[in-house]
């Protein structure tokens, strides 16, 4: 089969294995650039297979050399269709690594249910002796089963309190437009919350602290993000941005639960980058497009890989944390939120047309991170080659 991207909306349908395979290898090559981190040795990684939650278990790979175990969500190719870019994300990963001796083995599992919980306790404690001494969540699904209940809550996006207008962009088009979303009810704000708030964390660490397989002084990290004035309406003051309010307080019980072990629980609010999850918010993209614009021009810009390793190298490998503001958060998102670069954005955001898109922002970029997010858009790599969707026995 010939593989080409199938967009539709804010999702590509189809996913190039080699073009994934061309992603993590850049990443893991730039890794390997940078200075060689020694504190973790075994990393546990809710949401490994696409994003931050990749760029995290290749900065433990191969900048700690840590054992990593992932738990994902992901489809494997069919006769007619590729699989999920985070398979072959997942696929190519686990082939560096074990090039490298290091182990590295993926659960594709609900990571919301108890029944993944106790298959990733089993296996640590299989063949993790020492324990697991960082656990990272970043995890992002539309939707959550509660364990207890049995309950299944769906996401939304949308403004709390009141109705938001604002322009938005068609980053396939380039089409400028006016959104207007109506205000959350109080059930949709709810279900946003158990959804992605702090509720799987906190149930997560308790278990792992019950099956006695964190080692002393475990750090574990979920990630959450503020973003600028301009985004609060749909993501900082909206069902997302509550979700994300309770996540970060979840952060004082886990605390707490981590205490006889001298652990530690943190926030890392990361920067606005072009993901699966971010793809699908309105205005964001627009905003990020902007962003890119201003930061590459400053060359402050990072993607997923440099922010993850700056979170070990200056952070969680550091004798002392460099990012650390005074509610206790890793703020990764420091330049991003720079005053110079928010008023850079500030003065296009006014501006902004679908007939100055192209010149005032860094559509074009964005568009070949969304892009490449599937594997399409490597320079080496040949896609009119045909490609077999299925492995021959």
């Amino acid at each position: 089969m010939i593989i080409e991207p199938k967009v539709r909306g804010f999702i590509c349908t189809t996913a190039h294995p080699l073009g994934c395979e061309a992603h993590v290898l850049e990443d893991a090559d730039y890794i390997a650039d940078q200075p060689s981190l020694n504190k973790f040795k075994n990393v546990l990684i809710l949401g490994c297979s696409t994003g931050y939650g990749l760029a995290t278990r290749i900065t433990a790979a191969f900048a700690c050399h840590a054992a990593t175990l992932g738990v994902m969500v992901e489809r494997p190719a069919d006769d007619k269709r590729t699989a999920s870019p985070g398979w072959y994300n997942t696929a190519a990963f686990e082939k560096m690594a074990h090039n490298k001796n290091l182990y590295a083995k993926t659960i594709n599992c609900d990571a919301f249910s108890d029944a993944c919980k106790q298959e990733v306790i089993e296996i640590i404690q299989r063949d993790f002796s020492e324990g697991i001494d960082l656990v990272i969540y970043s995890l992002a699904a539309p939707r959550r089963t509660d364990p207890v209940t049995g309950e299944t809550f769906m996401s939304t996006l949308k403004p709390v309190g009141h109705a938001y207008s604002e322009k938005t962009v068609n980053i396939m088009t380039g089409e400028v437009t006016q959104i207007n979303l109506e205000p959350a009810s109080s059930d949709e704000i709810n279900n946003t919350i158990k959804v992605m708030g702090g509720e799987d964390w906190a149930r997560w660490i308790d278990q792992l602290i019950r099956a006695n397989v964190l080692a002393p002084h475990c750090t574990t990290v979920a990630y959450s993000y503020i973003g600028p004035q301009i985004t609060y309406p749909v993501y900082r003051s909206g069902t997302i941005g509550k979700a994300k309010e309770h996540l970060e307080n979840t952060t004082q019980l886990i605390q707490q639960q981590l205490a006889p072990l001298k652990g530690h629980a943190y926030i890392a609010v990361n920067k606005a980058v072009v993901t699966q999850a971010s793809a699908a918010i309105p205005v964001v993209p627009l905003y990020a497009s902007i962003l890119y614009k201003v930061m590459k021009a400053q060359h402050l810009h990072e993607g997923c890989i440099e922010q993850m390793y700056r979170l070990f190298s200056d952070n969680l490998c550091a004798k002392t944390m460099q990012n650390l503001d005074e509610n206790g958060f890793i703020r990764l998102d420091d330049r991003e939120l720079r005053p110079d670069v928010q008023q850079a954005v500030e003065d296009i955001w006014k501006q902004i047309s679908t007939e100055n898109i192209t010149e005032l922002t860094d559509l074009e970029g964005y568009r070949k991170d969304f892009y490449q997010l599937f594997g399409f858009n490597f320079d080496k790599i040949d896609y009119n080659a045909d490609i077999e969707l299925l492995e021959k026995k």
